[in-house]
C-alpha cells in the first residue's frame, strides 16, 4: 500500500467480504480487493484492509473516509454496500479524485451502493468507526 498522505481520502474495506459480490464470474486480476489496491497504488486513497466491517451480509463493504482535514472539521465517513465491478470502482475512483466525502457529493451511480447504518445506543449520536 502507498504513503499515507493527508490530504488524500481513506478506503476501509472489509477483507473477509471482498469479492463477495461478483464471486467467481470476476474476471478482474485479484478481484475486486485488486480493484481497490490499485486505486491506493495509484495515490487516489490510502487502502486499509480489516479483518470485518460488521455488515457481513451485505457483501464488498467499502467504507470512503474523507481526508484530514475534512475529518478534522468532522465530516463522517461513507459506507457502502456491494461496491463492486468495474464501472461502480470507476465511479468510487473519479469520486475519490475529486476529493470525496466532504468534498464533493456522492455521485448518482454510487447513491444506490450508500449503506445507511445506525449508531449504537452507546455511541451517543457518533458514526460508527471507519
Amino acid at each position: 500500500m502507498s504513503e499515507s498522505t493527508p490530504d488524500r481520502p481513506g478506503l476501509t474495506a472489509c477483507a473477509l467480504c471482498a469479492g463477495e459480490t461478483l464471486g467467481v464470474s470476476d474476471d478482474a486480476p485479484g478481484g475486486q480487493r485488486g480493484r481497490l489496491e490499485r486505486l491506493d497504488q495509484a495515490g487516489v486513497a490510502r487502502l486499509t484492509f480489516v479483518d470485518c466491517l460488521d455488515e457481513c451480509e451485505r457483501g464488498d463493504v467499502v467504507v470512503a473516509r474523507p481526508a484530514a482535514p475534512r475529518r478534522a472539521s468532522g465530516v463522517a465517513p461513507v459506507w457502502f454496500a456491494r461496491l463492486a465491478g468495474d464501472r461502480t470502482t470507476a465511479d468510487l475512483e473519479r469520486w475519490l479524485r475529486a476529493g470525496g466525502p466532504g468534498a464533493a457529493p456522492v455521485p448518482g451511480a454510487l447513491r444506490e451502493h450508500v449503506l445507511v447504518r445506525e449508531a449504537p445506543d452507546d455511541a451517543q449520536g457518533e458514526s460508527a468507526p471507519a
